[in-house]
């Protein structure tokens, strides 16, 4: 007698091969899109990563170039200053081991031209010792002292001259005003008259003059960090 159910076990083992199959083909699938997935995001990051690794080393040798270039400038700079200080005579035509009004090495000369921090009471203290040294009596000396507004200003990057504003008043004769205005004209710290007004005799006269001096902040020198993105 046929067994009956042989066909329906057959089809039923036939159908559990095919459901088999197909769920290893799925996961075969499901695999290979996920290593796909991952091999793209992975590629998307290792360029990445040698796109910044590339910009890194651009920068350090830029860094390393400009180091070389600084190192080269200083040791010509430090040249330079050793032969600008060590002149028989200097700028003004004066012994540079002298005390003398127009004495003194290169350097110095420069840093009392042109200080490099702000101080009213220094510029009143020197404007009263020219007047004098002119014979003049000095009646007034006054300005505004800006110190605590200069303070932000005591070294720059990049420095500028800053004008310090002032008001003269002082009596004498007439020579001794003459030679006085051609005191500051010729003084190693610059003066800038910005308006004058003499009244008086020739024996008896008053001079009143509005002028600036200046200072330069130092320069400050700093080694900074760049962030690369």
């Amino acid at each position: 007698m046929a067994d009956k159910n042989k066909p329906s076990s057959r089809l039923s083992v036939k159908r559990a091969l095919i459901d088999k199959s197909q769920s290893r083909m799925l996961v075969a699938t499901a695999v290979a899109a996920f290593m796909a997935a991952f091999a793209l995001v992975g590629g998307k990051m290792m360029i990445d990563q040698i796109m910044y690794q590339n910009r890194v080393i651009s920068a350090k040798k830029d860094a390393v170039k400009q180091l070389r270039t600084n190192a080269q400038a200083a040791s010509s700079l430090v040249t330079s200053y050793k032969t600008f200080v060590s002149t028989s005579k200097n700028v003004l035509g004066g012994n540079p081991q002298g005390t003398g009004p127009q004495d003194g090495d290169n350097a110095k000369l420069v840093l009392d031209a042109l200080p490099s921090k702000y101080d009213f009471p220094a510029l009143a203290t020197s404007v009263e010792q020219i007047t004098k040294s002119q014979g003049m009596a000095v009646e007034s000396i006054s300005g505004s002292d800006d110190e605590v507004n200069q303070v932000g200003n005591e070294s720059s990057p990049n420095p500028e001259p800053i004008a310090m504003p002032f008001q003269l008043t002082a009596n004498g004769n007439y020579q001794q005003t003459q030679q006085l205005i051609a005191t500051f004209d010729k003084s190693i710290r610059p003066f800038q008259i910005k308006k004058m007004q003499i009244s008086g005799g020739q024996n008896n006269m008053s001079v009143q003059i509005e002028a600036q001096s200046f200072y330069q902040p130092a320069k400050n020198f700093n080694i900074t960090k760049k962030v690369v993105k």
